[in-house]
């Protein structure tokens, strides 16, 4: 797999904070596996470790919200990549509101977008959502956080 980790190493993408929200239980986690797969009709995959808390939440919720940070937010990506929900209420320290399905959209994110879960795929460590984007908020323009940006944050579960 050498050649394979090298191959990846040289790849910088962004990095997304996805929310999700079932019965009264809400989650959130740092995301680093996802991207547009389809142009029409509109798609997007999100893929949450199956050891990530939000994991359980997103399992069961119908939406899925996708936030952009932008690069001066570390904070919103250390929190939401470094600490886990088994210990510590992540809306709590957050600021956000209610958005579609009463999913938290987080108040630092630069754009995001609520997605309807249209099916799941299973395929190793991480579980697949594939979205439905449903409706959309932009903040600002500029630059998002990347993998890069994220390398110092020590994940609150392992992968």
């Amino acid at each position: 797999m050498g050649q394979f980790d090298a191959f990846v190493a040289l790849s910088d993408y962004p990095v997304y904070v996805v929310t999700a929200a079932a019965e009264q239980e809400h989650a959130g986690c740092l995301v680093g596996f996802a991207g547009q797969c389809s142009i029409q009709p509109p798609r997007f995959t999100v893929w949450i470790s199956k050891a990530n808390r939000t994991h359980a939440v997103a399992s069961r919720s119908q939406v899925l919200v996708v936030h952009l940070l932008p690069t001066h937010r570390h904070d919103l990506a250390e929190l939401f990549g470094g600490r886990t929900g088994d210990d510590v209420d992540k809306f709590a320290v957050a600021a956000w509101e209610a958005g579609p399905y009463g999913v938290p959209v987080l108040s630092g994110a630069m754009a995001w977008f609520a997605g309807r879960v249209l099916d799941r795929a299973d395929w190793g460590d991480h579980v697949g959502f594939l979205l439905e984007p449903l409706d959309a908020g932009a903040v600002s323009s500029g630059s998002s956080l990347t993998f890069r940006d994220v390398q110092d944050i020590d994940a609150g579960h392992p992968a």
